[in-house]
């Protein structure tokens, strides 16, 4: 018994060594891709500005400035005369600080993105791999629910549902009610990629080898099928998160999402008229656009770094 005991105990550490090895080479082989890299450090960058932004802006990104005639959709470099505030990137319609605003407006963007991303994958990992693993009747219908998600149109679905709950629950948050609806609506395409990955390993060697050891379904799903499905599992859920963040930022942008005054980059698109954009400031269109554009460019480098360096038939 002993010396069965020590095989285990040997063959478990001959494994967590190749495992590890397994992923040191996915190391290597992103850090070989520079723009993956180069998005990294854009997206670690547009994370620590908004979300340590309690630390070091200087404005209250919701508050009017008192003197809201001077300091209206000011210039970037803007120094209040009165009093001497400077303002990096100018002021909005009404004299917020543009800078403070994008800050907070990251806070929501970045988590909304993040958190929708993260119960979609676990929602997908689980529906998926019990409709791959048990077959029969439970995929059936478990599929049959996916098709249904997939065939619903995910913009107007979005809308559509945020204006009724907006009617139904109006005390709820707005941004607890975007995070539900674009889970609800999201996780469809992360459990067919799962079933697939499943159904691939379900009837190899190695599960039947385990069963044999006693391991239950379970056990089989969680230890030996899911960390075997991670590859592709992980590509989708980078490029879901640059999709969910766009997601908001639409529906924000529409008026159904975050509601004002709390800012998100989707909505501090809506806060002065065409008119006045074109006019007085039309930078202030520039600046949300592009920490949307850049933080889902970044994503997506790496997320195609990220499918290169999982794929064992690449040799880089």
């Amino acid at each position: 018994m002993r010396m069965a005991g020590i095989a285990v105990a040997d063959r478990e550490q001959v494994i967590t060594l190749r495992e590890r090895g397994q992923w040191s080479i996915v190391w290597r082989r992103f850090r070989k891709h520079k723009l993956a890299l180069i998005g990294s450090f854009i997206l670690l960058f547009l994370a620590g500005m908004a979300f340590t932004a309690d630390w070091w802006t200087p404005y209250d990104p919701i508050q009017a400035a008192l003197a809201a005639d001077v300091l209206k959709n000011a210039p970037p470099g803007y120094t209040n005369p009165h009093n001497g505030d400077f303002y990096i990137l100018g002021t909005d319609f009404i004299g917020r600080d543009v800078l403070s605003r994008l800050a907070y407006g990251g806070q929501i963007s970045l988590s909304v993105g993040f958190i929708c991303t993260i119960m979609v994958t676990l929602i997908g990992m689980i529906i998926g791999s019990i409709a791959g693993f048990f077959g029969g009747f439970i995929d059936t219908v478990l599929m049959r629910l996916v098709d249904l998600v997939l065939s619903l149109p995910f913009l107007p679905t979005l809308i559509a549902v945020s204006i009724a709950l907006n009617v139904s629950m109006p005390t709820v948050p707005s941004y607890w009610k975007i995070v539900v609806i674009i889970t609800i609506l999201g996780w469809g395409g992360s459990a067919r990629l799962v079933r697939a990955a499943i159904l691939s390993l379900r009837n190899l060697d190695f599960v039947e080898a385990t069963r044999a050891l006693g391991a239950g379904n379970f056990r089989i799903i969680a230890r030996h099928l899911l960390p075997n499905a991670l590859a592709p599992l992980i590509v989708e859920t980078t490029l879901n998160f640059g999709a969910f963040i766009v997601a908001e930022s639409s529906v924000s942008f529409l008026g159904f999402g975050i509601n004002k005054p709390v800012s998100s980059w989707g909505n501090i698109l809506t806060d002065p008229t065409f008119e006045l954009l074109v006019r007085d400031s039309p930078l202030q269109l520039l600046w949300p656009n592009a920490l949307i554009f850049l933080a889902v460019l970044s994503i997506n480098f790496i997320g195609d770094a990220l499918r290169d360096a999982l794929d064992p038939r690449l040799k880089m």
